[in-house]
């Protein structure tokens, strides 16, 4: 468990969700920085608790944005067939996102309205500060089945293949839509999915949702490397928001990438998203040494195998040929790489006893083919963290570049003749 800094947490912080409150990576209440600019994604100093991130930008908050300490992943299926209504609801969504994000509630607010009518926001934000609280939108394969774009559907944006080893549950796989909202207190983040689900009733249904609390990963250079629930760092090697060049390079999609049918996701990316069940208590009766040769690193300092300090160039070879380091390395996958957005979750036993919990994995790239897909082809027959393991959710999502202005909407560039 990592230390806190700063002034206590809050009690929210500390409760979570779903009885994971060991504030486990509890977001600080301190800080110098009142705002952190998102649209380019490249501050490298993460705001306050309470801070705004700016939501207009090249590309969509929530990528490369530093990570925030809380999760709420909804995906979404699409229930209207008429495409002007559902236009309307991208902007409709787009402008409560706005707010939100701001730290205001949607539309007139929880009161002061009409007493005969609902009013505009649900009200358990009030009083809340924004927390860093990022809004990021995608589309699923499935969602070009609808309103006649089956031919603007993204050549990267390729179905998931079964890997060796998926047990995959149906509830918690695929969507038309996905939504992830991460902030600083889980009832901001829960507040904004909740309040998009109500805007968007009648036209759109959760399929399904998972809560996340302690980064799994950093995007913020020079910052502590968080660990996952089998008390490893994680992410030591992830790109930097500040990292232009290898974002540039492995996550923003380009000009030209995927043909003229593809123009309209140029500063967009592709997400997938896996929720991962570890076997916690095979993992903890486990030796020590076991649990390193697992990894490839060491336990306290997060050290690759024969080095002394977490970020020293690893030597691969060193490690046994199953470590999970050794296989997801850029240099024993032909310089695959993947900007990772993880959260550990709890969400209570399986009836037997054991913990249903694990690591709610989220990867940013510039194409699926070239990226998860391959990489998870080589884990999944061959990674020693299999035993501890199971692929249980899966989906994956175009996601659209950033809202420009306050004229612009989410997903103007597919929708719009125009662009």
């Amino acid at each position: 468990m990592t230390e806190t800094q700063g002034s206590n947490p809050s009690r929210r912080a500390l409760i979570g969700w779903g009885g994971a409150g060991l504030a486990l990576g509890a977001a600080a209440a301190g800080g110098a920085v009142a705002m952190a600019k998102a649209g380019d994604d490249v501050d490298p100093v993460a705001a306050d608790a309470g801070g705004a991130v700016e939501f207009h930008g090249t590309h969509q908050a929530g990528i490369a944005t530093p990570v925030q300490d809380r999760l709420h992943f909804a995906a979404f299926d699409v229930r209207t067939g008429d495409r002007d209504e559902f236009v309307q609801l991208l902007k409709d969504w787009t402008a409560a996102a706005r707010r939100m994000t701001a730290g205001k509630p949607v539309g007139e607010g929880a009161y002061g309205g009409l007493a005969e009518a609902p009013p505009d926001d649900t009200g358990e934000a009030l009083g809340l500060k924004p927390s860093r609280l990022t809004l990021t939108i995608g589309f699923g394969p499935s969602f070009f089945e609808h309103f006649g774009l089956r031919e603007r559907r993204p050549a990267a944006l390729a179905d998931l293949p079964q890997f060796p080893g998926d047990n995959l549950d149906r509830s918690r796989t695929g969507g038309d839509l996905c939504v992830q909202a991460c902030a600083d207190d889980p009832q901001v983040a829960v507040h904004a999915i909740r309040n998009l689900a109500r805007i968007g009733f009648g036209k759109v249904a959760i399929r399904w949702s998972q809560l996340g609390f302690g980064k799994t990963s950093s995007t913020t250079p020079d910052a502590q490397t968080p660990r996952n629930l089998m008390g490893f760092k994680d992410g030591t090697r992830n790109i930097a928001g500040t990292e232009t060049d290898r974002l540039k390079k492995f996550v923003w999609v380009g000009e030209g990438d995927g043909g003229a049918q593809d123009a309209w996701m140029t500063g967009g990316s592709y997400l997938v998203a896996r929720r991962i069940r570890m076997n916690i208590e095979t993992w903890d009766r486990t030796s020590l040494q076991e649990q390193e040769d697992v990894f490839g690193r060491d336990k306290r300092e997060g050290a690759p195998v024969g080095k002394a300090k977490e970020h020293d160039e690893p030597f691969l070879k060193a490690m046994k040929p199953d470590a999970h380091v050794r296989l997801a390395h850029p240099d024993s996958n032909n310089g695959i790489t993947i900007l990772r957005r993880g959260y550990s979750f709890t969400d209570g036993t399986d009836g037997l006893g054991r913990l249903d919990a694990g690591l709610f994995f989220l990867a940013y790239q510039r194409d699926v083919r070239r990226g998860f897909i391959p990489l998870q082809r080589r884990l999944s027959a061959h990674d020693a963290l299999n035993e501890y393991i199971q692929h249980v959710g899966s989906a994956v999502f175009a996601i659209p570049p950033g809202v420009r202005d306050s004229g612009d909407w989410w997903g103007r560039t597919l929708f719009s003749k125009e662009a």
